[in-house]
C-alpha cells in the first residue's frame, strides 16, 4: 500500500461513512444497555439552515467544541449555490450554499459569510471551523471575488468575534484560509503572498506561507528552508504547530514548532522524508504521523522539546496520532499485519494499547480524548482494502472496552450516532449522525446529571435558529494593505509526490 492511499484513508475514513444508508447506521438503536459505569447523555440534534445537512468536522486538527459546551459546524441553507459548477476546490462542493454555524446555549446561530460571498464552509465535514476554549470560531468565507489567478471564487480567512466577522487578510495574495484559534484570539492557517510559486501546497499560484494573526495584524512565520510552509495547530501560549518545505523543491517535508519569532524543525527521526503533524497541545507536545526510509509506511508520533517518539503500529505499515491531551496521552489509529485491520489505540506512560471495537466490528478509529482519560471517536466495518458498512461512535473511558454512544441516549432519540469527534473536560460530546431518512446531522451529547430517566434525557431536541446575521461583516484593511485570504481542508493538503489525504 502507498503513502498516498494510506494517508488519504487516515483522513476519509470517517466521513465516507456519512453516505451509509440510515437503515444500517439504524441498527445502532440494537441490543441497547444500561451500563451504570458510563453516564448517559441527553442529546441535542444540531440542525439545518432550512436544507437538509449538518455536520461538524472530522478533522482530527479541528477543535469543534468549547470547553464550555458551544459547538460549531456547518449547515445548509435551501439556497442554490450560483458557484456550484465552478466551486472552489477548499470549500464544500454542494448545489446549496452552506454557512458555519455555532450552537450555544440551545440556539443554533448563521455565523454568515463576508460581503458578497455566499459560503463559509472549509471542505465539507472534513474541515468547517474551528473553535477555541472560550468560543472564538476560525474558519473561511468566500468574499463575491473570482481569483484570477484559479478561475475560482476567492476564500478568505476569517474569525468570527462578538458577533461580527472579520476579514483577517493576506500577505498581498488573493487568498487564505484559517485552521485553528486559541484562548487569546490568535489564529494560525494559510496564506498566499505576492511571489509565484507553480508548486505552492494550495496551488493559490503565489507562494504559500503560514501566518499568525492577532489584533489585526499578520505575520509570515517563514519556513524551514523551502518556498511554503502552513500552519495547523495553535495553543494557548502562542506555539505553532505546521509544515514547511525544507528547499525549493516539494520533498522533503518537516515539521515545525512556532514560538517567539523562532520556528524550529521537526525533523523525521523515522528515516523519511515526510512529517504530517496534527495537534499540539499546551505543553507544546505534538502529535501526528511520519513516513519510514521510501515513504511507503506511516507511524504515529509524539514530539517533545526535541525528542521524538515512534508510537509504532499493531504490525502494519500504518498509523497516525490523532488526539492528545494536557498530560501527554495520545490517541490515534494503526494497522495490523496485511494492512486490512485499522484500530483505534491509546498511547500511555510508553505503552500503547488496542482499544478493540464494538462487538463483531473489525475496524475503529480514536479521534480524541480529554483530561479523564475519555476517548471518543468511531467503530464499524470502513476499513482498509475496500471492506465498507455502517459505523458507530464510541466511548471509552481510561482504556476500558468501548461502549456503542448509541446505547448511552435514549431510544426515542431518532438520530444513530455514526462518529464522535472532540469531548472536552466536562465530558460532553461532539459528532456527526444521521436521521431515519439518511440526513446528517452535527450533535452534542450532554452528560445526564442522575440516571438514563432523569427527565434531562429525555427525547433529543433540536436546537432552536437564529437566522440573523453577524453585525454587519466587512473586510479589514490593516497598515494601509489590504490582505485577502483562501481556505482549505487539511485532509486535502496536497504535498507533490505524496499526500495527506484526497485531492484528486
Amino acid at each position: 500500500m502507498n503513502f498516498k492511499t494510506w494517508t488519504s484513508i487516515a483522513t476519509i475514513a470517517s466521513f465516507a461513512a456519512l453516505a451509509i444508508p440510515a437503515q444500517l447506521a439504524a441498527q445502532n438503536h440494537q441490543d441497547r444497555n444500561n451500563d451504570k459505569q458510563h453516564h448517559h447523555y441527553k442529546v441535542i440534534e444540531i440542525g439545518t439552515l432550512g436544507g437538509p445537512n449538518s455536520g461538524v468536522s472530522l478533522e482530527p486538527t479541528v477543535r469543534v467544541l468549547s470547553s464550555q459546551g458551544t459547538v460549531t459546524g456547518c449547515a445548509e441553507t435551501p439556497t442554490p449555490d450560483p458557484n456550484s459548477q465552478n466551486p472552489n476546490p477548499f470549500l464544500v462542493n454542494d448545489p446549496l450554499i452552506q454557512h458555519s454555524v455555532q450552537w450555544k446555549n440551545g440556539v443554533l446561530t448563521d455565523l454568515g459569510a463576508l460581503p458578497g460571498g455566499n459560503n463559509s464552509c472549509l471542505d465539507g465535514l472534513q474541515q468547517i471551523a474551528a473553535i477555541s476554549g472560550d468560543g472564538l470560531i476560525a474558519g473561511a468565507s468566500e468574499n463575491g471575488v473570482m481569483d484570477p489567478l484559479t478561475g475560482y471564487p476567492e476564500v478568505r480567512a476569517v474569525l468570527w468575534k462578538d458577533g461580527r466577522i472579520v476579514d483577517l487578510g493576506t500577505l498581498g495574495g488573493n487568498e487564505s484560509f484559517s485552521i485553528s484559534v486559541n484562548n487569546r484570539g490568535q489564529v494560525t492557517g494559510a496564506t498566499a503572498d505576492a511571489i509565484p510559486d507553480p508548486l505552492s501546497f494550495f496551488g493559490f499560484g503565489t507562494e504559500t506561507r503560514a501566518f499568525l494573526w492577532h489584533d489585526g495584524v499578520m505575520q509570515d512565520l517563514g519556513t524551514l528552508g523551502g518556498t511554503d510552509a502552513f500552519g495547523i495547530s495553535i495553543n494557548d501560549r502562542g506555539q505553532v504547530l505546521g509544515v514547511s518545505y525544507l528547499n525549493s523543491t516539494p520533498n522533503p517535508v518537516d515539521g515545525f514548532l512556532w514560538e517567539n519569532g523562532t520556528m524550529t524543525d521537526i525533523p523525521d527521526a523515522l528515516g523519511g522524508t515526510q512529517v504530517n503533524p496534527s495537534y499540539l497541545n499546551n505543553k507544546g507536545q505534538a502529535v501526528g504521523n511520519a513516513t519510514l526510509p521510501g515513504d511507503i509506511e506511516l507511524h504515529p508520533f509524539l514530539w517533545e522539546k526535541g525528542v521524538f517518539t515512534d508510537l509504532g503500529t499493531f504490525g502494519g505499515t500504518f498509523g497516525a496520532a490523532t488526539g492528545l491531551n494536557e498530560v501527554g496521552h495520545v490517541v490515534g489509529m494503526a494497522t495490523y499485519p496485511g494492512d486490512t485491520i485499522l484500530r483505534a489505540f491509546l498511547w500511555k506512560n510508553g505503552v500503547k494499547s488496542d482499544l478493540g471495537t464494538i462487538g463483531s466490528d473489525p475496524c475503529s478509529q480514536a479521534y480524541a480524548i480529554n483530561s479523564h482519560g475519555q476517548v471518543v471517536g468511531w467503530s464499524g466495518f470502513f476499513c482498509p482494502g475496500g471492506n465498507s458498512g455502517s459505523i458507530r461512535a464510541f466511548l471509552s473511558e481510561n482504556g476500558g472496552p468501548m461502549v456503542d454512544l448509541n446505547t448511552l441516549i435514549p431510544a426515542n432519540s431518532g438520530i444513530s450516532l455514526i462518529a464522535a469527534s472532540n469531548i472536552n473536560d466536562r465530558g460532553e460530546i461532539a459528532g456527526v449522525g444521521l436521521l431515519l431518512n439518511g440526513d446528517t446531522r452535527a450533535f452534542l451529547l450532554i452528560p445526564c446529571e442522575e440516571d438514563f430517566l432523569n427527565t434531562r434525557c429525555g427525547e433529543a431536541e433540536t436546537a432552536s435558529v437564529d437566522l440573523r446575521q453577524p453585525i454587519p461583516s466587512f473586510r479589514e484593511i490593516f497598515g494601509g494593505t489590504q490582505r485577502h485570504i483562501v481556505s482549505q481542508g487539511i485532509s486535502r493538503f496536497r504535498f507533490p509526490g505524496a499526500a495527506i489525504g484526497p485531492r484528486d
